[in-house]
């Protein structure tokens, strides 16, 4: 994923098949791929591959939240939590040409990642 690439909401579609939650073995499966992409083994994958394949699947964005130290970690106080407002449903945004073009960039960019590891192990039978 370039940064330009949305990260809502992950990936609907992988490989042609209809995509749900991903399991961790196909976050595995995508961060040896992307491994494979950048000309490494694909079983030596690292946390960055991980952490890419995790974005590209879930389309998480990275966590700016602070680190957890001991001088932050302690409760200043507890907050009484009651609900004084049913609250109210939002206007629902209905943009179709907006969602269309969400769906090819996302089509387009799982076909030239299909594409570079096709093209990355062709390379490797050649080699060997």
């Amino acid at each position: 994923m370039n940064e330009n690439s949305h990260a809502a909401g992950g990936k609907i579609s992988l490989h042609g098949d209809g995509f749900g939650a991903p399991s961790p073995d196909a976050v595995e499966k995508r961060a040896r791929e992307i491994a494979l992409i950048a000309e490494r083994e694909p079983d030596e994958f690292t946390d960055a591959d991980w952490d890419q394949a995790k974005r590209e699947l879930l389309g998480t964005l990275p966590s700016n939240a602070p680190e957890e130290t001991d001088e932050n970690a302690g409760v200043v106080e507890e907050w009484n939590v009651v609900a004084s407002s049913a609250g109210h449903r939002a206007p629902r945004v209905e943009d179709e040409e907006n969602l269309g073009e969400q769906l090819v960039a996302d089509g387009i960019q799982e076909a030239a990642h299909d594409q570079m590891v096709e093209a990355r192990r062709e390379e490797l039978e050649k080699e060997g």
